[in-house]
């Protein structure tokens, strides 16, 4: 049964409130878990679990999945839908405030083991599921999301047109576009065409853990004020002295007449360790700045 008819059937409308979209074509559905590329020994963490139809998909191919739901309507259709899948955990929840550690573990050793996320999230909480995906302590080893194209493509943007979107996504793993999706392919229609895109974190971060908080701080200065240079963006942003940061940019090879699109995730982190360096030498510690 198709996904009109099954709404009819049950007499459900789609929320608008909770950015219900519902996949109608079983092309793209095929897309998301080529992209995902599950096999019979994975682990996957599906966001919005809908009517289902992606779940079902997915539970044919692993060994484990765990979809969470907010909508308690369709929860009650999920569970009598999905009742003959044993080796499916609905859990009613808004993801965003779920501890991802915690509710991936599996009993009785209460194990976190490797896991992927596919996502068919509403569009508003893009931003907010990746961060909370990318800073979990138990980090996924694979994600698979469909988003707003536009969105898509400040994800896997490079220098010249990056954002803290862009950096925030990029510093923790490596994201590509996998394919557009027309808006025709969902019900009802949105106004805006889709994309699918994977995104292979990495096995080891950058910058150790406690000092991220202060990374992104400096990022977040560098974006603040984006038609400044950064030379001009950074002091206010950091209130550091501007010397301090001609100095650090010079020690990173950053021009400092630069902008903050045209810095790749790279050259933020040499930017970083050479600020903290700077405040290392200095009476302040590095962490009173960045």
């Amino acid at each position: 049964m198709g996904i009109k008819a099954l709404l009819r059937e049950l007499e459900l409308r789609p929320q608008k409130r909770l950015g219900q979209n519902f996949l109608v074509d079983r092309r793209v559905l095929g897309r998301i878990l080529a992209a995902a590329e599950v096999g019979s020994g994975d682990t996957v963490l599906e966001i919005g679990s809908g009517l289902g139809v992606l779940t079902e998909a997915l539970a044919a191919q692993a060994r484990r999945v765990v979809t969470v739901e907010i909508d308690e309507q369709l929860v009650a259709i999920l569970r009598r839908r999905l009742e003959g899948l044993a080796n499916v955990e609905i859990v009613v929840g808004d993801i965003l405030s779920l501890d991802i550690a915690r509710l991936m573990q599996e009993e009785p050793s209460r194990e976190v083991r490797p896991y992927k996320v596919v996502a068919n999230i509403p569009y508003y909480i893009t931003s907010a599921v990746l961060r909370h995906l990318l800073e979990a302590i138990a980090r996924p080893q694979l994600i698979v999301l469909m988003v707003q194209r536009e969105v898509a493509q400040r994800i896997v943007a490079q220098p010249g047109q990056m954002s803290l979107l862009a950096v925030s996504v990029q510093f923790y793993g490596r994201p590509h576009r996998v394919a557009r999706v027309p808006a025709r392919s969902f019900y009802p229609v949105p106004k805006v065409d889709s994309a699918i895109v994977r995104i292979d974190p990495h096995g080891k971060l950058p910058i150790a853990s406690h000092h991220i908080p202060q990374f992104f701080d400096l990022v977040r200065a560098g974006f603040a004020q984006r038609r400044k240079q950064l030379r001009n963006a950074l002091p206010s942003g950091l209130a550091v002295e501007s010397q301090r940061i001609s100095r650090a940019m010079a020690e990173a090879g950053i021009d400092e007449r630069r902008r903050a699109q045209t810095l790749s995730v790279d050259e933020w982190i040499a930017l970083y360790r050479a600020l903290a360096a700077e405040g290392n030498e200095g009476t302040r510690h590095p962490s009173d700045a960045v």
